[in-house]
């Protein structure tokens, strides 16, 4: 799926890539029609670059093209995702995040990038589990703008587009799980937009596992009970440590992440849905992965599956509160937010 709408709500956004001015966001990042294009070659053509130097060319708007190599590196860095570029190189394929679902065949997810390559409703348990680690997204970074001076309007302008940036990376992410592409495209966006925010969640918590108190958002924005207190998150804070020490305890490993991720998914609240039968099935196999996996792992505790499936809950309420906490912000009206987290906060009304 290709990660590429407007911009037309921020003034002069800067390209993360090479500083000139982007003209919207492409695979997952504000970058100018330059990089894009360059970044898309580089992924259709599968090239592989060398650099003359040491890999620490500086990439700037009048030095880009001086080294192909530590500017392909650059995207990678600033979060450009692969997986958004189409390799059969189809003219017409440009695909972006319309603004409203359309019962016609539109919405977020276009039919045609939702047909799986193949079926993988019926693999194994352990081969689903497999599955769901290779698709796992690279890790983006918040990337605050340097230019803005230190405010708290800054920190959550920040939080706000990274979880922008993640929700498309989650609209990618959940035509790879097992089943998903198989259900009718209306059940697929009653899902992301009932359960968005818990994976949003989960991921954060999984990545702050290591840490004694900080809440890791991305590896370049780690914020601490104090930070979060003063830019009027501490309530979150608080919750999010609560799930933390959960997972915690149980030692969470990533085979249990990747899958609880995608039952979280899949565990809809949705009162929209088509298919009823389709989602159980769905939960069911994803269920019976999990069971599958314990039951090979963690011999020594044989109800470690339902431990974890206990902690569904507490996730769901986690995030209702973070959307409770966003759509505050939002109506302060003092955070630019981008259009495809807004409306994915109106859905959660």
């Amino acid at each position: 799926m290709k990660c590429d709408y407007s911009l037309s709500s921020v003034t002069k956004r800067l390209c993360l890539v090479c500083g000139d001015i982007a003209s919207g966001y492409h695979y997952g990042v504000a970058s100018c029609e330059a990089c894009k294009a360059f970044f898309k070659r580089t992924i259709q053509g599968n090239i592989d670059y060398s650099c003359p130097a040491r890999n620490e060319c500086e990439i700037t708007k009048r030095r880009r093209k001086s080294c192909q190599s530590c500017r392909f590196m650059k995207c990678l860095k600033v979060g450009m995702m692969k997986e958004g570029v189409r390799l059969d190189r189809v003219r017409g394929g440009r695909q972006k995040y319309k603004r409203r679902f359309e019962e016609a065949g539109g919405g977020y997810l276009n039919s045609q990038c939702c047909q799986p390559g193949k079926n993988l409703f019926f693999l194994p348990g352990n081969k689903i589990v497999s599955h769901l680690l290779l698709v796992e997204p690279d890790k983006l970074f918040a990337i605050a703008d340097p230019t803005t001076p230190e405010s708290d309007v800054k920190v959550l302008t920040t939080l706000c587009d990274l979880a922008d940036r993640e929700l498309v990376v989650i609209i990618s992410w959940a035509k790879h799980i097992p089943g998903f592409s198989t259900l009718s495209l209306g059940d697929q966006m009653g899902l992301l937009q009932s359960a968005w925010m818990e994976v949003l969640i989960l991921g954060v918590v999984f990545r702050s596992l290591p840490y004694d108190e900080g809440l890791v958002y991305a590896d370049d924005l780690i914020m601490e009970r104090e930070q979060c207190r003063m830019v009027g998150l501490l309530d979150l804070y608080c919750t999010l440590l609560q799930l933390v020490t959960k997972y915690r305890k149980l030692q969470l490993d990533k085979e249990e992440f990747v899958t609880l991720k995608a039952m979280a998914l899949a565990n809809s609240d949705s009162m929209n849905i088509e298919n009823v039968e389709a989602i159980q099935n769905l939960q069911d196999i994803l269920h019976e992965a999990l069971q599958e996996y314990e039951n090979n792992r963690h011999l020594e505790d044989p109800h470690r599956a339902g431990k974890l499936l206990m902690t569904l809950p507490l996730l769901r309420q986690t995030a209702n509160k973070a959307v409770h906490c966003f759509r505050r912000i939002m109506a302060e009206g003092k955070v630019t937010m981008h259009k495809l987290f807004l409306e994915m906060l109106e859905a959660k009304v």
